[in-house]
C-alpha cells in the first residue's frame, strides 16, 4: 500500500482559503486492492447494490449498462443503449436502475434483474452524474448545481449550489452518496470532493493522482478519472476511470498540514 501526498494547485485556483470559514479536510489514499477493469468501458457511473457492482458507460454508439464481476473484471450482463444516446451517470432505487443521457435530455429506468427498459423521463439541460440518498435522486449537470429529484416521476424537488472556498465549483461529474454526504468527481481532474447536501459546501477534497502507473496508460486512449462506488465499508471507496485497465479499492487518509 502507498500514501499519495496532497498537492493543492487545482484547489487553490478555485478561490482563496479565507473566502470560506471552514477549510475542506484534505485526504490522500492507500490502495487496498487492485482489480481488472475493461479498457473498452468509458466509465460514467459506478455503484454497488447488495454486493453486486454495476457500471454505466458513455460515447455515442458505445453506451451501455453493465453488471460486473469485481474480482475478474468480466462483464456478466450488458445492455447496449441506442446509438443516439450518450450514456452518463447511473444509480439504483429499490431494484430499478436510473441512467442519464448527456445531451438527449432523457433518463432511462431499467429493471436491475434483467436490464429491461421500464420507463423514460425528460429533463432540461445536460445529464452528468447520478446518485441516491435513500429518498431523492441527486443529479449533476456540469454546472455548480446539484438537483434533487423524486424517483417516482423524475420531477425536480430542489437545487443546491456547490461552493468550494466561497466560490461555485462546476464540472461535478460522477456522484456517490456516502455516509450522509455527496462525493463527486471533478471532471478533468484526479480529485473527488465531499459535499454537504444541505448547504452545498465542499467539506473534503480527495487527491487521487498517481493511481495508474505509467505502464497502464496508453497515450491518446486512457482517459480521465471517473467512477466512484461505496460498498458500506467506512472510509473505503472503489474508483476507476474512462478506459482504465484497473479498478482500485482505496482507503481515505486524512492529511496533516
Amino acid at each position: 500500500m502507498r500514501l499519495i501526498a496532497f498537492l493543492s494547485l487545482f484547489f487553490l485556483a478555485a478561490g482563496a482559503a479565507s473566502a470560506q470559514p471552514t477549510e475542506p479536510i484534505l485526504y490522500g489514499y492507500r490502495i487496498l486492492e487492485t482489480y481488472p477493469h475493461s479498457r473498452d468501458a468509458f466509465t460514467q457511473g459506478l455503484f454497488f447494490d447488495n454486493g453486486a457492482l454495476y457500471e454505466s458507460t458513455g460515447q455515442y454508439g458505445q453506451s451501455s449498462l453493465r453488471l460486473l464481476d469485481l474480482e475478474s473484471g468480466d462483464v456478466v450482463r450488458k445492455t447496449a443503449l441506442p446509438k443516439s444516446f450518450f450514456g452518463e451517470g447511473s444509480t439504483i432505487v429499490d431494484g430499478d436502475i436510473f441512467m442519464l443521457s448527456w445531451r438527449a435530455g432523457s433518463a432511462l429506468r431499467f429493471g436491475a434483474e434483467d436490464f429491461t427498459l421500464k420507463n423514460s423521463y425528460s429533463y432540461k439541460g445536460e445529464g452528468w452524474g447520478l446518485t441516491y440518498n435513500g429518498q431523492s435522486l441527486i443529479m449533476s449537470d456540469g454546472t455548480p448545481q446539484l438537483r434533487f429529484i423524486d424517483p417516482e416521476n423524475f420531477t425536480e424537488e430542489r437545487r443546491i449550489e456547490v461552493m468550494l472556498r466561497g466560490k461555485p465549483l462546476k464540472q461535478l461529474n460522477e456522484l456517490e452518496w456516502v455516509d450522509g454526504a455527496v462525493y463527486a468527481n471533478v471532471w478533468k481532474t484526479n480529485a473527488l470532493v465531499r459535499i454537504d447536501p444541505e448547504t452545498g459546501v465542499v467539506t473534503g477534497i480527495v487527491d487521487l493522482r498517481g493511481l495508474l502507473e505509467a505502464e497502464d496508460i496508453i497515450p491518446g486512449e486512457t482517459d480521465v478519472l471517473n467512477g466512484v462506488a461505496y460498498a458500506g465499508e467506512d472510509g473505503v471507496l472503489y474508483v476507476t476511470g474512462k478506459y482504465w485497465p484497473k479498478l482500485f479499492k482505496i482507503e481515505l487518509v486524512e492529511l496533516v498540514n
